[in-house]
């Protein structure tokens, strides 16, 4: 479940609480708290995260898995990280 999914169910819950068992709420705080707790916040400017979410939706990504693949790259690029190999049974992605 993505976090938009989660969202979306937290407000719908919250808009018939009434109707909601027990457990099911506690399940449904125990996941937000812990949601919560693992999230790492990276506050960028708008017109930024506009086009991180453009090119992440494009590639079918989400924002996180696409902020993480751009600093690995970075890195590789200007040599703070070793640069990955690939031998000849790895799978590769494109053509060369």
């Amino acid at each position: 479940m993505t976090t938009r999914d989660f969202a979306v169910l937290l407000e719908e819950t919250a808009a018939r609480i009434a109707d909601v068992s027990r457990p099911d709420l506690q399940i449904l705080l125990r996941r937000a708290a812990i949601m919560v707790r693992n999230s790492g916040s990276i506050a960028l400017n708008e017109d930024v995260e506009e086009a991180l979410c453009s090119v992440a939706g494009q590639l079918n990504m989400t924002r996180n898995q696409m902020i993480r693949y751009i600093v690995q790259e970075w890195l590789e690029t200007n040599t703070y990280l070793p640069v990955r190999m690939l031998d000849e049974d790895s799978e590769a992605d494109g053509s060369a």
